[in-house]
Parts: structure tokens; C-alpha cells; sequence
């Protein structure tokens, strides 16, 4: 028996059109959000043991960014990709969250050489 104010949803699957009840733990779900390149998170809790860059500063891809320690073990975040540091939220010493942003990117002006 069907509870009432329940919500059909209509989804078609090779031109074929059904409907279908949510169930509250797909409704209530963390929605996935497409991650920003220029912008680096923390991916575990931790605490910042080093900084290796300065704001400002063009980082070639692959250099080191800063440690994150966290269980006894030291994170060695690197750079992506080749970029200009906009700005830096964290400090040596910080204790910080999951999917916090560490650093902010910006595209770096080629440059020649």
C-alpha cells in the first residue's frame, strides 16, 4: 500500500519512460560537485607540518606543496599541474578537516625564457 505525498520520479532508460519512488538516503545524499582544478583540498584531516610555497610563486608540476601529517603519516601534496599560488589558507601548525581548501590557483602567464 502506497504511503500518501509520496513522489514519482520519471526516468527513461533507452526510450523506454518508468517511474520510480526515492528512497530518503538518495535524497538526502552529499551531492557530487565536478572538483576545481585550481583549487586544493585536503582529502584526509590533518595537521600542516610544512610549507613549501609562497603566494605569488609559479610551481612547475610535480613540486612539492606542503605535508599534511595526518595518522602518523606525512602527505607529500604536489602540484598538478604548472600554475601561480593565489592564495594560501592554512599555516604550519593548523589542524584542519577533510575537504578544506588548502590552496588556491591561477593560471600562470607564459612566460619565455
Amino acid at each position: 500500500m502506497a504511503k500518501k505525498n509520496q513522489e514519482f520520479v520519471e526516468f527513461a532508460v533507452t526510450a523506454r519512460k518508468y517511474k520510480t519512488l526515492l528512497s530518503n538516503k538518495f535524497k538526502n545524499r552529499k551531492v557530487w560537485v565536478d572538483p576545481n582544478p585550481y583549487e586544493i583540498q585536503s582529502f584526509i584531516p590533518g595537521t600542516i607540518i610544512e610549507i613549501s610555497v609562497q603566494e605569488g610563486d609559479v610551481v612547475q608540476e610535480g613540486e612539492p606543496l606542503l605535508i599534511l601529517e595526518a595518522m602518523k603519516m606525512q602527505n607529500h601534496i604536489q602540484m598538478p599541474f604548472t600554475a601561480r599560488i593565489k592564495k594560501i589558507n592554512v599555516n604550519v601548525g593548523d589542524r584542519i578537516p577533510k575537504d578544506m581548501l588548502m590552496i588556491e590557483l591561477e593560471a600562470a602567464a607564459e612566460e619565455n625564457e
